[in-house]
Formats: C-alpha cells, structure tokens, sequence
C-alpha cells in the first residue's frame, strides 16, 4: 500500500468537506456557490493529485472502481479508511475555525423529500459522477480535460439535488458533518444511495462502454 496515495486521499477529502461543506455552512454563496466549491476542489485536486493516487476522495467512487478491477481491495481498504478520516478531520478543523458553524453543512433531506426519494437521488446522482469518472478518467478517452469533467459533473449534480438531499454523492461528506454535529438523521441513505449509484455506473461501464480494446 502507497503511502503517498493515502496522504494524497486524505488531503483531498479533507479539502472537500473543508471547502464544500464550509461554503453551506456560512451560507453566503447560495446554491451555486455550494456547487462550485464542491466542484472546484475536484477540479483541483485531480490536476494536483490524480498521478498519485487516482484522487477518488470520495468512498463511493473506490467502490466502483473495486467492482471495475481497477483498484485492489487491500488499497481499496486503505482509501476508505484514510477517506473517512478526511472527512472527520475536516468537520472538526471546519467546526473550530467557524464563529457560527451551524450544522456544519450536513447532509440531510429537505422537508417535503422522502426517504425514498432521497434514496433515488442520491443513487442517480452518484451514479452519474462515477459514469463520468469512468468514462474520461478511467478510460483515458478525455485527456487533460478528465478533471474538469468530473469536477462540473459534481457541480450540475448538486444544483439539482442539493434542495433536496443536500447531495452528499459521497459518505465520507456525509459522515464528518454528521459526527461534529450529532446529527445521524436518515445517515444510512448517504451510504446506500452512493454505493448503489457508484456500483451501477461500474457494472455499466464493464458490461456496456468499456472498448474491448482497453486494458
């Protein structure tokens, strides 16, 4: 297991509940400025990070790619640890430095959403994130224009879904807020939605999209 790729996943998923959650959480950008700080630190963060360790910083995102043989279950393991330990970490610095931290941008359901609704978005959503992932990054088939892809994927994703679910796409978003502020309300969702969502964009791409040709 590389050491350089966990310290590259934990930074990267630091950043992402950092930056992202932060900007819902001081609230002053709106629902574009939540999706861009989301987005952008992808965009970063796969041009500054991507050649060490793929820069998944997102459990789901790993899962796909395990269920796709393009990573081991043994580093497999080793991402989700140090993922979620970025995601905790970066609540917790987020929390300190805020004067009024609120709910620390965790994700929950709006109001009149249903668990089963939010259960649908979340997975669709995901499920569109991993498609991109696989079909520029993993396919090589994008080029130098594979992390902005991915990063404005995740920006269109949360402007729809983020009235509604908050749009997690990733647990350990879901689970750093989650933990600082004590809030667990409908949690398992934020795990199932994007490993469902993450597992069907995997099985599509190694069934159907996949050139024959790749490696």
């Amino acid at each position: 297991m590389n050491t350089k790729n966990l310290i590259a996943e934990l930074i990267g998923t630091f950043a992402l509940i950092f930056i992202g959650a932060g900007a819902l959480a001081i609230g002053e950008g709106g629902l574009v400025g939540v999706a861009l700080a989301h987005g952008l630190v992808i965009v970063a963060f796969a041009y500054a990070y991507g050649h060490i360790s793929g820069t998944h910083i997102n459990p789901a995102v790993t899962l796909g790619l395990l269920i796709a043989g393009e990573i081991q279950f043994v580093a497999a393991i080793g991402y989700w640890i140090v993922q979620f330990l970025g995601g905790i970490l970066g609540a917790v610095v987020l929390n300190a430095v805020l004067p009024n931290p609120g709910d620390l941008g965790v994700t929950i359901l709006s109001e009149n959403v249903g668990v089963g609704q939010g259960l649908v978005v979340e997975i669709v959503l995901t499920f569109f994130l991993v498609n991109t992932i696989f079909n520029t990054a993993v396919s090589g088939k994008a080029g130098n224009f594979a992390g902005l892809a991915i990063g404005l994927t995740l920006v269109l994703c949360i402007l729809m879904g983020g009235p509604l679910t908050r749009a997690s796409l990733n647990p350990a978003r879901t689970i750093g807020p989650a933990i600082v502020s004590g809030n667990y309300a409908d949690i398992w969702l934020y795990f199932v939605g994007p490993s469902v969502g993450g597992i069907l964009a995997a099985l599509l791409y190694i069934g159907v999209l996949k050139d024959k040709g790749d490696a």
